[in-house]
């Protein structure tokens, strides 16, 4: 019996995976991506059954404008330059009206980290979301985010949850983790929080039950090492706090990116690792029961594809993400029910909707 379909009989048969199998699985370049796929659909059954499921959300961009302006992104700019924008009261409050008008149950503010905000800025900001739709998951403030407006406005990270969740934060993001090992991070953004402040940031509002998101955005300059040191990370805050809500990997957008024009990064993740990203994370991840495919980033083909390697969301409907479509994903603006529905259909799978926490509607 070969050495993969030895760690795949022991991970079907309860064993839970060591980093160093993780990455031999990570590592493999031949048919036997299909075996390590096939496992991961077999664990994903009994983890959560035969849904496949999304949540009717609306991203709202607030400002592009970014004190970071991270190499593998293509939507930030520096304050002053050409091409920014910033929303005001006004604006926010009409893209969450018309969220209103769509039937969201969560509305995911998303933005660059605007060196002038503060707490405040945020508190306000989420205060207006929440006035006009009090009853949806307002998803926002990844931990740079939160570290940002601690600092300027004096307080603890503690503090400042505390105050964003009084606002009418729901849940918070846990991006801005791209690869959390700093060796990466200061290549692809160096700006950003470290690793262990990101992780510290999710810990504290896991304490106080604001529960989050996990991501990983891969295929830039890290290695098969690298995302398995990442994966290792998530795995043990997860065992340690229960709070994230699901795994979201992010396949990285090369077009429009400084890392990738100035020959810094790679063209993104080939199909073969975006399946075995998805099927490893599924294998490794014992302690998360959500997957999400997001086909904002690899496509609606691949989309139902990650579904058949260990996947089992869809993510959300969106509506607009500039940040993709800006850093070269032409299709990542909406994605309707009726096409998730056709694709997991088409798979033997039933379609459910969801809230930002994974109950089913």
């Amino acid at each position: 019996m070969t050495v993969i379909r030895q760690i795949l009989n022991d991970v079907r048969a309860g064993h839970r995976l060591t980093g160093e199998e993780a990455l031999r699985l990570m590592k493999v370049r031949d048919r036997r991506i299909w075996d390590i796929a096939l496992t991961a659909d077999e664990i994903r059954e009994q983890k959560v059954g035969n849904v496949v499921s999304y949540v009717r959300n609306q991203n709202l961009h607030v400002t592009n404008i970014c004190k970071n302006v991270c190499g593998f992104c293509g939507f930030g700019r520096p304050k002053g330059s050409e091409g920014t924008f910033l929303y005001g009261e006004d604006e926010i409050r009409a893209q969450a009206a018309l969220a209103r008008e769509r039937d969201v149950t969560e509305i995911c503010m998303l933005s660059g980290v605007h060196p002038d905000f503060t707490l405040e800025t945020y508190e306000d900001m989420i205060g207006w979301v929440h006035d006009a739709m009090p009853s949806a998951d307002i998803h926002t403030a990844s931990p740079d985010e939160v570290t940002w407006a601690a600092q300027k406005s004096g307080v603890s990270i503690e503090e400042a949850l505390k105050r964003l969740r009084a606002a009418g934060l729901g849940t918070l993001q846990g991006t801005g983790a791209e690869i959390l090992v700093d060796s990466v991070r200061e290549i692809i953004c160096p700006r950003k929080v470290d690793t262990a402040t990101w992780a510290a940031v999710i810990r504290a509002a896991h304490k106080l039950g604001i529960r989050s998101t996990a991501t990983i955005m891969y295929g830039s300059v890290e290695q098969p090492e690298d995302r398995i040191a990442h994966f290792s990370l998530l795995r043990q805050i997860q065992d340690e706090t229960g709070g994230f809500t699901e795994l979201v990997p992010l396949s990285y957008l090369h077009q429009n990116t400084a890392l990738y024009n100035e020959g810094r990064a790679s063209a993104g993740a080939t199909g073969r690792e975006d399946i075995l990203l998805f099927a490893v994370s599924r294998l490794f991840l014992d302690n998360f029961d959500h997957i999400q495919i997001s086909w904002g980033k690899v496509g609606i083909k691949m989309a139902q594809l990650g579904l058949c390697a260990g996947g089992d969301d869809l993510g959300g409907t969106m509506f607009c993400d500039a940040v993709s479509v800006d850093a070269g994903a032409d299709e990542a603006d909406y994605l309707d029910p009726k096409t998730m529905e056709r694709i997991a259909t088409d798979i033997g799978r039933e379609l459910r909707q969801r809230t930002t926490t994974y109950t089913l509607l």
